[in-house]
């Protein structure tokens, strides 16, 4: 995929909204770090008590989660995660828009020599992480330093889909943006000895998906991992990253690679992702993407544990 280039239909009226809010996000991601982070609990709170549907399905997911916590524990964690995603608005801002040298401040490293050694024996990476709230900042942090190629989807809004392109890719012009769909040129680049980065901790629905358990509960896992290590021949690295308390930046963890897989069984590798998706939420789960409907996909029989989404009534015409 070619790099995101700015054309003259991108200034059409019906954008000048967005544009308007991006502007005024970019001058509010100006204020100092420390400021950032107390807007953001703000928002936060106000995130909690506006966005009710999204609320239940965290606090329904937490349920399903951690069922030996009491409802005050969860109802505190519940409000965590929310400042956490507040937080995240301007950490996503933060990754487009500082300049480099005063993100990078931010960044505190391990692992890196995981990367490297695959790199020396030319052998591609599956970078496997996870659907933090941190995932928009550890990817560029972890960009300025590593050649990352990314999994990506065209956003519906142009000018958006345009922002958000060249915010990212502005850490390492080298690294490419590779369609969600486009398993052909994932192999190429695997095969090549590249590291694409890969979360296979959400919902895609029944097809290439298993059934393993996820904190106790059935949970409709992808094996595309399995798939995307065997045919391009590449490591599978944990890659993990966490907010760190008191403004002091962010830890950005490369793990070892895993051993032995794929396996060879598609569902024991489910079952060994879902475990280290398990240990590493556990570390921080305030700054999980609980808002996500993990669960939504059910066997056979099993009825969906979200309430039924809102539609809004259209009003009708006379």
């Amino acid at each position: 995929m070619d790099h995101a280039v700015f054309t003259r239909a991108l200034l059409h009226p019906r954008y000048w909204l967005l544009w308007l809010g991006l502007g005024l996000l970019w001058l509010v991601v100006q204020l100092p770090y420390p400021l950032l982070l107390g807007l953001g609990r703000v928002l936060g709170k106000l995130m909690y008590w506006f966005m009710a549907d999204r609320r239940e399905v965290a606090r329904v997911n937490l349920q399903l989660c951690f069922p030996q916590m009491n409802q005050l524990q969860r109802e505190q964690l519940l409000r965590e995660n929310f400042a956490s995603n507040g937080i995240a608005l301007f950490e996503m801002a933060m990754a487009w828009w500082w300049p480099k040298r005063r993100l990078a401040k931010l960044a505190h490293i391990d692992g890196i020599e995981h990367l490297q050694s695959a790199a020396a024996k030319g052998q591609g990476v599956v970078l496997m992480s996870l659907h933090f709230t941190t995932l928009e900042i550890g990817a560029a942090l972890l960009g300025q330093v590593v050649t990352i190629d990314g999994m990506y989807r065209e956003h519906r809004n142009a000018a958006f889909d345009y922002v958000q392109r060249r915010g990212r890719e502005r850490h390492n012009r080298d690294a490419k943006a590779v369609e969600r769909e486009d398993v052909r040129s994932m192999m190429r680049s695997l095969r090549s000895g590249r590291a694409i980065w890969y979360a296979p901790d959400q919902d895609y629905g029944r097809k290439a998906s298993v059934f393993v358990p996820l904190f106790g509960v059935e949970a409709a896992t992808v094996t595309a991992t399995s798939t995307f290590a065997r045919l391009g021949k590449a490591q599978v690295v944990p890659f993990t990253q966490r907010r760190l308390p008191h403004a002091q930046g962010y830890q950005l963890t490369i793990h070892p690679p895993l051993q032995d897989f794929p396996g060879g069984d598609d569902t024991a590798d489910a079952v060994r992702i879902n475990q280290w998706v398990e240990q590493a939420v556990a570390a921080q789960p305030e700054q999980y993407m609980w808002v996500h409907r993990r669960f939504k996909t059910r066997p056979e029989g099993v009825a969906r544990p979200y309430a039924k989404r809102r539609r809004r009534r259209r009003r009708s015409r006379r």
